[in-house]
């Protein structure tokens, strides 16, 4: 689904004994070590809830990928397989809500608003010495608070067999600037076929879900601490301001403001530690 970051660490998900037992309403904690990490397809019994710090999470579900990055996390409904990615040195966390114990009916995937109050309360639930009625307390709060985020930020995939290639190609390296006539040529249908098949399949032009896909991307790049110009050569861009220009119509602010922005985050959160909590996923392979 994309090109995979050297030094990656491909993580294979086991389930864990928390989610056969579920012995609270919401389960909270679990950190990854920061280096870049795939996870391979998988589903969980709960519901999820996952989100970074320092970086971007990516998540292929299904026909869509999400990009989650400073602020906001990734609701995951239970028995939805999904794979993921998270950028080197992002701080990986999660949340587990059991089905019928948390009354959430968040039926889809979707970007889910982490403000700090939401963060807070999820690291105080992941402490083992809460009594019953804190944690009753605490968890109650968690559902109030719980809410979709004002953007949500997916990039559909088109699904159709003739123009599948494309969207996967594009995937791998979203600075392939081949002109519609070339992709048209490559697949062996006409630039027409292409451009009603990406509207009919994704609601978007080829070049708007390009557009979108190279945004997406440049998120990622952004958190790793690259900055625009090196972004705008690694996407393909002729220059940074037709760079800019794009993401501003993307996602309605240049790259350097989304950059401000997420490094405004408190740090009070961002230094909060759930260390010692399950860790139910195991390396399989470096690459």
């Amino acid at each position: 689904m994309w090109r995979r970051e050297a030094g990656t660490v491909l993580r294979r998900v086991e389930p864990s004994a928390e989610e056969a037992t579920a012995p609270f309403a919401i389960i909270a904690g679990l950190r990854i070590p920061a280096v870049p990490t795939e996870w391979a397809p998988h589903a969980h019994a709960l519901h999820e809830l996952v989100w970074v710090r320092g970086g971007t999470l990516t998540s292929r579900v299904a026909d869509r990928v999400f990009t989650v990055s400073e602020g906001h996390g990734l609701w995951m409904p239970a028995g939805l397989v999904h794979g993921g990615r998270a950028t080197a040195g992002a701080e990986f966390h999660d949340a587990f809500f059991v089905p019928g114990r948390a009354p959430i009916t968040f039926e889809e995937p979707q970007a889910i608003a982490m403000t700090p109050l939401l963060e807070s309360l999820l690291s105080h639930l992941s402490r083992t010495d809460l009594d019953d009625a804190a944690r009753t307390r605490a968890e109650s709060v968690v559902f109030d608070v719980l809410q979709p985020s004002e953007r949500q930020f997916v990039l559909p995939l088109p699904g159709d067999a003739r123009i599948d290639a494309i969207a996967e190609a594009l995937l791998d390296d979203p600075a392939d600037c081949r002109s519609l006539e070339e992709w048209a040529r490559g697949v062996g249908i006409s630039e027409r076929t292409i451009t009603r098949a990406f509207r009919h399949a994704t609601g978007l032009s080829f070049a708007q879900w390009r557009q979108v896909l190279r945004v997406h991307r440049a998120l990622t790049l952004l958190s790793e601490g690259l900055d625009v110009t090196t972004v705008s050569e690694t996407l393909g861009y002729a220059q940074p301001s037709t760079f800019i220009a794009s993401f501003r119509r993307v996602m309605g602010t240049t790259p350097g403001a989304y950059v401000d922005m997420a490094d405004e985050f408190p740090q009070d959160v961002r230094n909060q530690s759930s260390e010692g909590v399950r860790n139910p996923v195991v390396p399989v392979q470096n690459s």
